[in-house]
């Protein structure tokens, strides 16, 4: 869209009379866990048909009031996105990458018939949130604020003949100490989902919409049910091919030391796209570690192993940055990965691509987005 013809968008603030008192707030950030502590304020913006997008806001943190036939409760129109600010080294606050979340949301909006916020909007909005509730960014070097922005459909109506006429985008934001996080950097075991399929092509899968990870609930009970950390996911047509762990993108290291290389399975249309796995594919190769898309089986991932050409396998995504996976179950029986435990390829993916986020290291690609 020629940015001259994008509307502006303006956000009224409206700061909280009660926020979290400063002992209290000091107390949660101790140990914050994954999406369970929330901060002082939200931002909201709203858009119809008729208007557009209006009536933004930077508001207290608080619950909405929906009409039980609004659109959202009964249709699952809806989309979200997840992104990090970090309190670096140097006491400036950031964000990775928020433009890339962006131009995935508006994606994302485009798949599930909703509307498109700019992208200027999507980067005000996590500004403007992050600078009032700055107090909130977690100082323990391992920990971040992790960033809900969501779309949902608002229309209130039952009939499923066509998309809502309005909508509510919202950000949230939370103190995070990272998804399997438990001090050292552990690896995780996976079930394999050989009876239930997340999406296929064609389908929502490289949407990030809520209606996905409801549909792999079923495979992840299973997998626990089998004393795994995680599902991972096969393609729809053949379930043979391997294409995501839960909610995050899978790579396979082959190899050792100076000949190791990495490999993701390519985009599909069935596979979200992770920022994460982008930036893992741009910055491998200059670490001298050659990295490509392509697709793995369950047989050779198995056998791969059992030969010692698979020596390492991780996940990786905005949560949990990246993990290692060290053990692979399934109906058909299970193998181990390497030695089961945390690689050296793995580890300095991890290092490296923390460092540049909470700014230990330098940042030649320009991810790192100055908020305060």
């Amino acid at each position: 869209m020629n940015a001259s013809l994008i509307p502006t968008i303006t956000f009224d603030l409206h700061a909280s009379e009660q926020p979290v008192p400063p002992e209290v707030r000091a107390n949660l950030l101790e140990a914050p866990g994954f999406g369970q502590v929330f901060t002082d304020h939200m931002v909201s913006l709203r858009w119809s048909t008729d208007r557009g997008w209006h009536d933004g806001k930077l508001e207290p943190y608080g619950p909405l009031v929906l009409d039980p036939a609004t659109a959202v409760l009964h249709y699952g129109q809806e989309i979200f996105e997840g992104l990090k600010a970090y309190r670096q080294e140097s006491g400036q606050i950031v964000a990775f990458r928020p433009e890339a979340n962006a131009a995935r949301f508006r994606r994302s909006a485009v798949r599930m018939a909703m509307p498109e916020l700019p992208d200027e909007a999507f980067v005000q909005a996590i500004e403007l949130l992050v600078t009032q509730d700055r107090d909130w960014v977690p100082v323990n070097p391992e920990h971040s604020l992790y960033l809900r922005p969501f779309m949902v459909a608002t229309t209130v109506a039952l009939g499923v003949g066509r998309p809502a006429n309005s909508c509510l985008f919202l950000l949230i934001a939370s103190p995070s100490a990272g998804v399997f996080s438990g001090g050292s950097v552990r690896a995780v075991s996976v079930w394999l989902a050989e009876g239930y399929t997340r999406a296929a092509k064609g389908g929502t899968g490289e949407a990030k919409t809520g209606g996905n990870y409801a549909a792999a609930f079923a495979g992840q009970q299973q997998a626990i049910d089998n004393d795994c950390d995680q599902v991972v996911w096969l393609d729809a047509n053949e379930h043979r091919w391997v294409e995501e762990m839960g909610g995050m993108n899978l790579f396979f290291v082959y190899g050792s030391g100076a000949g190791a290389r990495i490999m993701t399975p390519a985009l599909t249309g069935s596979l979200l796209p992770g920022i994460t796995r982008d930036s893992l594919l741009r910055l491998a190769p200059d670490l001298g570690i050659p990295a490509t898309e392509g697709a793995i089986s369950v047989d050779q991932w198995r056998a791969g192993c059992e030969s010692g050409e698979i020596t390492e396998v991780f996940a990786c995504g905005t949560a949990a940055v990246i993990t290692p996976v060290g053990q692979v179950k399934g109906a058909s029986g299970g193998w181990t990965i390497g030695d089961g435990q945390p690689g050296p390829v793995t580890m300095r993916l991890r290092e490296e691509l923390t460092g540049i986020q909470f700014g230990r290291r330098p940042d030649p690609y320009g991810w790192v987005h100055k908020i305060i």
